[in-house]
This record gives C-alpha cells, sequence and structure tokens, in this order.
C-alpha cells in the first residue's frame, strides 16, 4: 500500500504499524503524527495515511522543513493554501497579525502594502520588535515572516495606496485583507477593489477596540464577495484603545476567512 512518511511517497506492506515503520526508518523518533494528529499509541497503517515522524530538538533538512512544518494541518490542506496569493492592505495591528497567522498555515504568497514605519507605540499589538523601530512596516514584517517561514513568497508595497495603484498592487491576489485604521481609508479601498475585482473576495474589519466581550467579534457577509469582521461598533477613540488581544481575536477571524475562502468554504 501507498502511503506518505514527511510527505514522502513510499511503499509499506499491509498491516504495517506506526511503530513498526518508525522502528524501521526512523528509530528515535519521539513525535509521530498520524493524518495531522499526534499518535501516542501503535496504530494499524491504511492507504495514504500521511505520517510524520519527528526527533524533538533535531534541525529538518531543507528538503523535510516544509512538510514538517505542515505536519499538524487537516490532510489535503497544504497543497491549496500553498497555491493561494493573499493581499494586505495595512500591515498594523489587524494586518501584521493576519500576515503572521497566514505565514504559519502556508499560504504560497502574500502581497503587503503599508507607508508606515514601525514606531514605539505599535509595540502593543503589532508583530513588530524594539530594534525594527523606525523600519517601513512592510520590510520589516517581511523579514519576520520569512523567520517564520522560509517557504512563503512575499511582495512588498512601501507607500500609499490610492485609488489608481489599488488594482495594480492586488492584481493577483486570490483574497484581499483590508486593515487600515481610518474610516474613510477602509471605504475607499473596499469601493476601488469591488469595482475593479468584484469576482475577488475582500475581508474587511470594523469594530474591535478596547477591552470589550471577545465574543462581540463576528465574521458576517456584507454583501457579494465581501465580508466583514468586528462588532461594529467599537472604535478606537480617546478612552478607548488599540490593544492586542481583541485586535488580535478580528486578525484571526479575518485570516480564518482566508483560509475557509481557500478551501471553498462560506466563511461565515
Amino acid at each position: 500500500m501507498r502511503i506518505f512518511l514527511n510527505e514522502e511517497p513510499r511503499e509499506a506492506a499491509a498491516g504495517t504499524t506506526l511503530f513498526a515503520l518508525r522502528d524501521e526508518v526512523r528509530p528515535g523518533a519521539d513525535l509521530l503524527i498520524v493524518n495531522g494528529f499526534p499518535a501516542a499509541v501503535d496504530v494499524q497503517l491504511a492507504e495514504d495515511d500521511r505520517i510524520v515522524m519527528i526527533r524533538r530538538g533535531e534541525i529538518p533538512s531543507a528538503d523535510e522543513l516544509e512538510a514538517l512544518m505542515a505536519a499538524r494541518h487537516t490532510p489535503g490542506v497544504h497543497a491549496r493554501l500553498k497555491r493561494g496569493t493573499v493581499g494586505i492592505a495595512g500591515c498594523g495591528g489587524l494586518g501584521s497579525a493576519v500576515a503572521v497567522a497566514l505565514a504559519r498555515i502556508g499560504v504560497g504568497r502574500l502581497i503587503l502594502a503599508d507607508f508606515d514605519v514601525v514606531e514605539p507605540s505599535n509595540l502593543n499589538r503589532q508583530q513588530f520588535f524594539v530594534d525594527q523601530i523606525g523600519l517601513p512596516k512592510v520590510d520589516a514584517l517581511k523579514a519576520n515572516l520569512v523567520r517564520i517561514n522560509p517557504y512563503v513568497k512575499v511582495a512588498a508595497f512601501y507607500g500609499r495606496l490610492e485609488r489608481d495603484n489599488i488594482p495594480q498592487v492586488f492584481a493577483l491576489v486570490d483574497v484581499l485583507i483590508e486593515a487600515f485604521d481610518g474610516a474613510e481609508q477602509k471605504a475607499m479601498l473596499v469601493e476601488t477593489f469591488r469595482a475593479a475585482c468584484p469576482e475577488r473576495p475582500l475581508i474587511a474589519a470594523s469594530g474591535l477596540a478596547g477591552h470589550a466581550a471577545s465574543n462581540t467579534i463576528v465574521t458576517r457577509r456584507a454583501g457579494r464577495n465581501f465580508y466583514l469582521v468586528g462588532d461594529g461598533t467599537t472604535a478606537a477613540a480617546p478612552g478607548q484603545g488599540l490593544m492586542a488581544p481583541r485586535v488580535g481575536i478580528a486578525a484571526h477571524h479575518q485570516a480564518n476567512a482566508v483560509l475557509r475562502l481557500l478551501l471553498g468554504e462560506e466563511p461565515e
């Protein structure tokens, strides 16, 4: 029968068990994953099972690393995500967290766009480090993403997004994330992209400031190929700032919506 070991196909005799395979090909492996789930007991393997074997603390070869990074994925998901291209308009609290999540799950290509630089007040909620203060956000974020997942391709646009360049910057995306701060910027991006690319999904966010209850943040359909994340009311204002927990919740709603769309599922 055919099985996949660390994403490489190989033949195994019918009735082969997980522990027998480990003893044959990777003695000493102490983390065994079968079809995306850790296995603590011996199991009989079946046709097309996907098995990952890891020795804790061992640095894998470059050929194995990408497969091992996706070991906890649901089988069949990684190849579909790797074909995806996602645009992220704004690389602050929302955009940087979305980008990190998408890099970790193995989306193949990210297009980052932002005109700003990292500054100290960003660090309470954005995915940057103290030694990156002063760097363009797109460059700092790209450097962090490549450290997280060297297999993701990252393109960076350092400049302002305007009505006349949005269709070109995001011409190749399968999905676009709106991650701006200001209401006028958000509206401009949504109107421009939806007019230029009506068949491409757009995921925007509104209402994620402060420290209100987590579960008030939801994902809902707001139109054809248009989804909105947030509670719709809690905008940043004097006395109501932006902090990592709720920003992160909204960002991961957006990232999960991207995941579902790339897999052919509805985000709601």
